[in-house]
C-alpha cells in the first residue's frame, strides 16, 4: 500500500479535524496518508491565540517537512518567530516546540518513515 494518488481536489472538500492531543485551537486536515507506513501530508491550523504548551518539546519516530502557509507561530523554545514562506526539515528526533500563535498560523505538513542511515565505517 502508498498513498493514494491524487490529482488536484478541492481540499475544502476534507474536513478539519481536532489534533489528537486535545489542544484547543489546534486542527489538522489529512490530505493523504499510507495506512501501511503512517506517513502523512495535512494541512495544520493553529487558531489565533493557539497555545501548545501543554504538549511540551515535541520529538517524533518519522521526519517531518513543515512549510508555513499563512500566518506565524513562535517556537518558545528558540524564542522566534517564523512566518509564511519559512520552512522546516526535521529528522526523526529533532526537539521542536513548543510553540504559540497569536495571529493564527496555517502549515503544510508532509511526516514519512525511513529507515535509518547505515553507520559509516
Amino acid at each position: 500500500m502508498s498513498k493514494p494518488e491524487l490529482e488536484f481536489f478541492d481540499t475544502g472538500q476534507v474536513g478539519w479535524e481536532a489534533d489528537p492531543r486535545a489542544i484547543p485551537g489546534l486542527f489538522m486536515k489529512v490530505l493523504s496518508r499510507d495506512e501501511a507506513t503512517g506517513d502523512f501530508s495535512s494541512l495544520q491550523r493553529l487558531d489565533p491565540g493557539c497555545d501548545m504548551r501543554a504538549a511540551g518539546v515535541q520529538t517524533h519516530p518519522f521526519w517531518e517537512e513543515v512549510y508555513i502557509v499563512s500566518g506565524s507561530l513562535v517556537d518558545l523554545n528558540l524564542n522566534q518567530e517564523f512566518a509564511a514562506g519559512h520552512y522546516a526539515c526535521r529528522p526523526p528526533g529533532m526537539p521542536h516546540g513548543p510553540f504559540i500563535s497569536q495571529a493564527g498560523c496555517i502549515t503544510f505538513q508532509v511526516c514519512y518513515h525511513r529507515p535509518a542511515a547505515p553507520a559509516a565505517s
